[in-house]
C-alpha cells in the first residue's frame, strides 16, 4: 500500500534533513500514529505520501504509484484515492454542510443522483445528519472536524491522510472523531494519523511509528504513546569511596556495610577506657542542722513593748538570727552568767572572742601605747571577762563584736547603760 526505501529530505536552509534515510511499509486496512515531538518529519512524511513534496533521495510507492516519477499531470488523478483530514478544517464558508462534502464529488464528475445518495450516508456515519443544513460558522469545532472527515471519505478512498485532527478539540470531542476513523478503518480504509495525543494513543492501541528528528526510532504494533521497546540509560549510582585512612565513615561506625559495596566494616580496637560516670546534675535540697533554738514565750507579767522584734532568741548554743535580718553573726561558747543574776540559767547574749588588733608593726597596741583603746577587758576563752565593761565602754569596740553588731548597740544614745534584759 505504502513504501519508503531510504527516503532523505532537506529543504535550504535547514540545518539538518526533514527526513533522513526513512525505511517503511504499511499495509492495506492498517491504523497507523505517527508520534514524536514538533519538527520530527511528522507532517513532511504526510507531504511525501501526497505528493506535496518531493523526496531529495529514496523512492516513494504509493498505490503501485512510483511517486518519484509520475507526471505532474497525473497527480489530481492520485489523489482521488486518498482523503485528507486537516487540523484547520479547511471547510467553505459560503456552503453548506452538505454543500462542503458534495463539493468533492461535483469536482471528480460525479452524478447528481450519486451524490445525493452518498452524502446523506457519510454524513449520518460522522453524526451530522441533522445538520446539513447549517453553515459552518454555526457548528462548533468538533463538528466542522467532523465535516471535513465526511469531505475526505465521501468518495470511498483507499487511504485517509489525517494530520492532527483532534489537535484543536477538547477531550470529549477528540474522543468523538476518533470513533469515526475508527468506523472508517473498519470498512478497509488505512488511515495514517500524525498526533501528540496522549491519550488517543495509549486508548487505541495501535501500531505507533515513532520519529525523532527525521529517523524512525520506533515501529512497534499495539503500542502506547511512550516508548516500550528502547531502554532508556539508568543514571549512574554513584558508590560511597571506601576510606583506607583517615576517619572511620558512618556505614562502618554502625557495623553495617554500604549496600552494594561489599566493603568489610572497620573493626576498632578496644583502648581499655572506662566510660565516664558524670554526676547527676540535678540540685539536690540544702538540710540545714538543727541549732536546738528553743524560742522563749514572754512572761506573763512582762509589760508590752513597743520595740521592733529582737533579732535573738534565747538558746543553749548562742543567738539565732530571725529571717529578714542582715547583720552577721556567729556563736561562740561563753560561760554564762551567775544562777542568781539570772534563775533561768541560760543567758541573754553571747561574745565571740575578741581578736587583738595589731599595729602596722605587728604589734598589739595596749592602753599604755594607745590611750584611745582605755582599759580592755579580759575576753579570753576561759569566759572570766566581764561582759558588763565591755557594754560601758562599747562605744570603743571594733566591729566584728558580733553581739554588739548584731544586737544593734552602736546605735543606741546614751552614757553608760549596762545590757541587760531591757536592752
Amino acid at each position: 500500500m505504502i513504501r519508503f526505501d531510504s527516503v532523505t529530505k532537506r529543504y535550504r536552509g535547514a540545518p539538518r534533513p526533514a527526513l533522513d534515510d526513512v525505511t517503511l511499509e504499511i499495509g492495506a486496512g492498517e491504523f497507523i500514529f505517527l508520534v514524536g515531538a514538533s519538527g520530527s518529519g511528522k507532517s513532511s512524511l504526510l507531504r511525501l505520501m501526497l505528493r506535496e513534496e518531493k523526496p531529495t533521495s529514496g523512492e516513494i510507492h504509493v498505490l503501485g504509484q512510483r511517486l518519484t516519477s509520475i507526471s505532474t499531470r497525473k497527480v489530481p488523478y492520485f489523489r482521488r484515492s486518498l482523503g485528507v483530514v486537516f487540523q484547520d478544517f479547511r471547510l467553505l464558508p459560503n456552503k453548506t454542510v452538505y454543500d462542503n462534502v458534495a463539493f468533492t464529488l461535483q469536482v471528480i464528475g460525479k452524478s447528481r443522483g450519486f451524490i445525493q445518495t452518498t452524502v446523506p450516508d457519510v454524513l449520518e456515519t460522522v453524526g451530522l445528519a441533522e445538520k446539513s443544513s447549517n453553515f459552518p460558522n454555526e457548528l462548533s469545532g468538533g463538528e466542522q472536524q467532523r465535516v471535513a472527515i465526511a469531505r475526505a471519505v465521501v468518495n470511498k478512498p483507499s487511504i485517509v491522510l489525517a494530520d492532527e485532527p483532534t489537535g484543536n478539540l477538547d477531550p470529549r470531542t477528540s474522543e468523538g472523531i476518533m470513533q469515526v476513523l475508527d468506523r472508517i478503518n473498519q470498512q478497509g480504509t488505512t488511515v495514517v494519523m500524525a498526533t501528540h495525543d496522549v491519550t488517543i494513543v495509549d486508548r487505541a492501541q495501535k501500531r505507533v511509528v515513532e520519529l525523532v528528528q527525521g529517523k524512525i526510532i520506533r515501529d512497534e504494533h499495539e503500542a502506547t504513546y511512550v516508548t516500550s521497546s528502547i531502554k532508556l540509560p539508568k543514571p549512574p549510582v554513584a558508590e560511597p569511596p571506601v576510606q583506607r585512612d583517615g576517619p572511620v565513615p558512618l556505614w562502618a561506625r554502625r557495623g553495617q556495610p554500604a549496600s552494594g559495596t561489599g566493603a568489610t566494616p572497620v573493626v576498632r580496637p578496644a583502648t581499655g577506657a572506662q566510660p565516664v560516670v558524670r554526676p547527676a546534675t540535678g540540685a539536690q535540697p540544702v538540710v540545714r542542722p538543727e541549732t536546738g533554738a528553743v524560742p522563749v514565750a514572754p512572761a506573763a507579767a512582762a509589760a508590752p513593748t513597743t520595740s521592733s522584734t529582737p533579732i535573738w532568741v534565747r538558746a543553749e548554743t548562742g543567738p539565732v538570727l530571725l529571717p529578714g535580718e542582715h547583720a552577721p553573726w556567729r556563736a561562740a561558747p561563753v560561760a554564762p552568767p551567775a544562777e542568781e543574776e539570772h534563775p533561768d540559767g541560760r543567758s541573754l547574749f553571747f561574745a565571740a572572742p575578741v581578736p587583738a588588733p595589731r599595729t602596722d608593726t605587728g604589734a598589739v597596741p595596749t592602753a599604755q601605747t594607745d590611750p584611745g583603746l582605755g582599759a580592755m577587758p579580759d575576753l579570753d576563752d576561759s569566759g572570766d571577762g566581764d561582759l558588763r565593761g565591755v557594754a560601758r565602754h562599747r562605744d570603743q569596740l571594733p566591729d566584728h563584736l558580733d553581739f554588739i553588731t548584731g544586737l544593734g548597740l552602736r546605735a543606741r544614745k546614751g552614757d553608760d547603760d549596762e545590757v541587760g534584759p531591757s536592752s
